[in-house]
């Protein structure tokens, strides 16, 4: 199976991690993506407007539904906080599927602040989606100093298991500016709609769990 792996703190989960999971799956050919929502990002921590894990949880398996999507809470069960423990965990659990990691261009514009993001590029091919107002700075971002040598064309992108690692793709789709902040600014209370919902099993899936 090829996967596509998009993490984050869904904070709350929205119509743009929706739409660019959709667009990945064609674009790439992917049979499913998997969000792996975050029990805590090392990037946000102390951050007041974060939402319990439960909620955050519950607005992904909500934005998911109907789609080959699956929410997992994998990385809590496997008490990974950095994504390069996940992906190498993952490529050990699930040897017969192939992962390729998806982020936004806000996130590469951020990437070498990642612990390990040379070998996350190394363990996994990367695709790099590009988000309204941050396409320049993910260009002009340290990481991608190094990464420009491993970039593939977009015509190329369904080609990606067949990528000598790393690889990067650049990736764009009709945009969607729906923005995780500004939804915070207009609902503050946006989790307590969820906070009732039962909490998920230890590897929950909106489908089903993912399972080695």
């Amino acid at each position: 199976m090829r996967i596509g792996l998009l993490g984050g703190s869904f904070n709350p989960a929205h119509s743009g991690h929706r739409s660019i999971s959709l667009a990945a799956l064609t674009a790439l050919n992917l049979d499913e993506v998997w969000w792996l929502v975050s029990p805590g990002n090392p990037l946000k921590e102390g951050a007041v407007d974060m939402a319990p894990f439960q909620a955050r949880f519950a607005s992904a398996v909500k934005i998911a539904r109907h789609a080959p999507i699956r929410v997992t809470a994998i990385e809590r069960r496997l008490g990974t906080r950095f994504t390069v423990d996940t992906v190498t965990t993952l490529a050990h659990l699930y040897p017969k599927k192939q992962f390729i990691w998806l982020m936004g261009s806000d996130n590469l514009a951020q990437f070498h602040l990642w612990r390990g993001w040379r070998r996350i590029a190394g363990h996994v091919p990367i695709a790099v989606i590009a988000r309204p107002g941050y396409e320049k700075h993910a260009r002009a971002a340290p990481a991608m100093g190094w990464l420009r040598r491993f970039v593939h064309p977009a015509y190329h992108a369904q080609d990606w298991t067949r990528w000598r690692l790393p690889a990067l793709v650049l990736l764009r789709f009709r945009p969607d500016d729906t923005s995780a902040t500004r939804l915070r600014k207009v609902d503050p209370a946006w989790q307590n709609r969820f906070l009732d919902a039962s909490p998920p099993p230890d590897h929950s899936g909106a489908v089903r769990a993912p399972s080695p």
